[in-house]
């Protein structure tokens, strides 16, 4: 363990519970182990691979969800009420926690290694011939995915942007936009204007799209996009004092007002107002749905209060204290889980274990959860590819914190988190690498 100043700092007494490196995702490595895991602009070999393996893609109503926080949220709220009614639907989300087959689900349920092996290998000649990437790649198994399954209905969440992400080949039937904030300004902009224009552009002629998006000015250039390839416009309200948020440990309630079903009162176990907003964009999709797929207000009011989306603010109790794991990883989502805490009533000491990667805004990320927290540890999460790695010392240093400490190893870093909490709460974020490492860890990564 290692002071904020450098200087070595007391060893741990040893704990009673040691924590592991579990293992990695054999599949992962096994499917993908050959493709580029970088970003490669361009719709060209998805679109030139899709037409030959027989265009999977096409003929499966589809939503398409994008944004910058909270797409996947609204993507699984939505599935969720849908396979409630009865419908068989495909999820596909990114990125995963710990395991490839999380970004796969038919039915509610997460489809298993091996039926993702089998069609990866009767694919594997042609993602090899047209070079897909790894995000590519992944999506196209969705797609074919979904087909064999013979899903009625498939949400798909927007990877990285939108107008030129390898999901913006689909042909919905209703487009979404959660909100536009300052990520992947390395791809996607450096400015919230260019951002937005990046992901409005999944909006598609005639087709309707919604957004909670709250800033006026890019809303305009949201409706703008809307007007010029004639696409229905539709604003959600989000106005988070007029829903009567209530935030408990196990669910947040709020209240909705719709067009068609008039006001309805919800609950959702994912944590926070901002979820009482993305719930909101996910109910206005769902009254937009043609009559086969709109469902009843009875079968959304449950369907919502069954979703599950975990590493979002994910309260856990293991060894007698409690873990809030969440995937915030931009500022946006820092702001967001700093504000939950805030309203919660989590034993003290809180403890922050964090590692962000290298190319997201921590100098803005870190105060707000410094704020909230007793103790800070910095670590590195494993999983986190080498080249997108942060310095957490130049973090320490910069941010001239005096509740933050440096603990590289992430095995060390757990059991001393564990150590300073005690009976408290650890809370652990910065990145789905570091959620998803942390429940391996811990044991908590599910089957």
């Amino acid at each position: 363990m290692e002071r904020a100043d450098g200087a070595p700092g007391l060893s741990s007494k040893p704990a009673p519970h040691q924590w592991t490196e579990a293992p990695g995702d054999v599949l992962l490595d096994e499917l993908f182990s050959y493709v580029s895991h970088g970003i490669e602009w361009g719709l060209g070999r998805m679109e030139s691979f899709l037409g030959a393996t027989g265009d999977p893609h096409l003929g499966i109503p589809c939503v398409h969800i994008g944004g910058t926080n909270g797409k996947g949220s609204v993507a699984s709220t939505v599935a969720s009420v849908l396979n409630g009614a009865g419908h068989r639907v495909g999820l596909y989300t990114s990125p995963h926690l710990c395991f490839l087959r999380e970004r796969y689900q038919v039915g509610g349920v997460q489809v298993d290694d091996e039926e993702l092996r089998e069609l990866a290998g009767e694919l594997d000649a042609e993602i090899r011939r047209h070079r897909l990437t790894f995000f590519e790649a992944a999506t196209a198994l969705a797609f074919h995915l979904f087909k064999r399954r013979q899903v009625e209905i498939s949400v798909i969440e927007v990877g990285l942007g939108g107008r030129l992400d390898a999901t913006n080949v689909v042909t919905p039937f209703l487009t979404a936009i959660t909100n536009v904030d300052l990520d992947h300004c390395d791809y996607l902009g450096s400015t919230l204007d260019e951002i937005a224009k990046e992901k409005a552009g999944i909006i598609k002629a005639g087709v309707p799209l919604i957004t909670t998006e709250s800033d006026e000015r890019i809303r305009s250039l949201i409706a703008t996009q809307c007007d010029a390839v004639g696409a229905p416009f539709i604003r959600v309200e989000s106005d988070v004092e007029s829903m009567g948020v209530e935030l408990k440990e196990d669910f947040t309630a709020f209240d909705v007002l719709t067009t068609r079903w008039g006001r309805l009162h919800l609950r959702t176990p994912l944590l926070g107002e901002h979820q009482a907003v993305n719930a909101t964009l996910a109910v206005t999709l769902l009254e937009h749905m043609p009559p086969p797929f709109r469902p009843d207000p009875t079968t959304l009011v449950e369907g919502v209060s069954r979703v599950d989306w975990p590493g979002r603010v994910q309260v856990e109790r293991l060894e007698g204290r409690t873990w809030v794991f969440d995937v915030a990883h931009n500022t946006a989502g820092a702001v967001a889980l700093s504000a939950v805490l805030g309203r919660m009533e989590l034993p003290r000491p809180l403890v922050l274990l964090t590692a962000v990667l290298g190319d997201k805004d921590w100098r803005e990320m870190l105060p707000p959860l410094f704020e909230t927290a007793d103790h800070a540890i910095l670590t590195q999460a494993p999983t986190a590819p080498l080249d997108r790695r942060w310095e957490p010392r130049e973090a320490v240093t910069e941010s001239g914190s005096g509740v933050a400490e440096i603990q590289t190893d992430f095995v060390r870093a757990l059991d001393r988190a564990r150590e300073l909490a005690g009976s408290g709460t650890v809370v652990v974020t910065g990145s789905a690498h570091t959620v998803g490492d942390a429940l391996r860890g811990l044991g908590l990564q599910g089957s």
